[in-house]
């Protein structure tokens, strides 16, 4: 990596796996700047994330996954960021696997993409597939683009695509919005399937509850990017 690098970390009620997705991004990024945007847990997300060697921005109260990634990205661009340098954008359940997100940031400085986009290489777990075929049809309809992963947290840029994108959609919108916005701006995108691990939601009254939210937010950003 030849140029200065910002890790953003969206996070909640993730004290368990946070440490060891620090770390991970630590060793796979020496130098990085990381940042942890803590969407008001009520566990100990912010002190391990601290511990760990991040800084941490904590949501006043839970506003969801787009409006604390928010807070994180204007955490980064308040030291004025050269717009060549670049950002990773990633979930706090990745655990060790988070140092395998390296080809993200080589795509975007190899020219392939800029919005490089980590593809699962195995599915674990989830519900019938609702969210995800969502979020296809969203980004289909909006701008023709046909994405393996369209709701995949994991993504790298530069800094000029992440101020053109920036306020995030609301909740779990956040990834749909930005792959539709960054289109629109003329940026392109590369998908990269990658070795990852996260906490997989089942299909439990929790797993759909989550899944429904999901559903919900991206269905916003069709009725919002008309």
């Amino acid at each position: 990596m030849s140029r200065k690098l910002g890790v953003i970390i969206a996070a909640h009620e993730e004290a368990d796996r946070i440490g060891q997705t620090i770390a991970a991004v630590h060793a796979a990024f020496p130098g990085a700047r990381v940042i942890v945007a803590d969407d008001a847990s009520t566990d100990a997300t912010a002190e391990v994330a601290r511990s760990a060697g991040a800084e941490v921005v904590v949501a006043p109260r839970n506003i969801g996954k787009g409006g604390n990634a928010t807070l994180g990205a204007e955490l980064l661009l308040a030291g004025e960021p050269d717009p060549d340098e670049l950002v990773l954008l990633c979930d706090a359940d990745l655990g060790e696997s988070a140092a395998r997100l390296a080809p993200l940031i080589e795509a975007v400085e190899r020219g392939e993409g800029d919005l490089a986009v980590a593809v699962f290489a195995r599915r674990v777990g989830g519900g019938f597939g609702l969210a995800l075929g969502a979020a296809g049809w969203v980004i289909r309809r909006r701008t023709g683009l046909e994405p393996a992963a369209p709701i995949s947290g994991q993504r790298a840029m530069r800094v000029e695509l992440l101020r053109r994108v920036l306020p995030f959609a609301p909740g779990f919108g956040m990834e749909t919005a930005m792959t539709v916005a960054a289109h629109r701006a003329g940026f392109r995108l590369a998908e990269l399937e990658l070795e990852l691990e996260h906490r997989a939601t089942g299909r439990t009254a929790a797993g759909f509850a989550h899944r429904a939210r999901q559903l919900r937010d991206i269905l916003r950003v069709y009725a919002a990017s008309r």
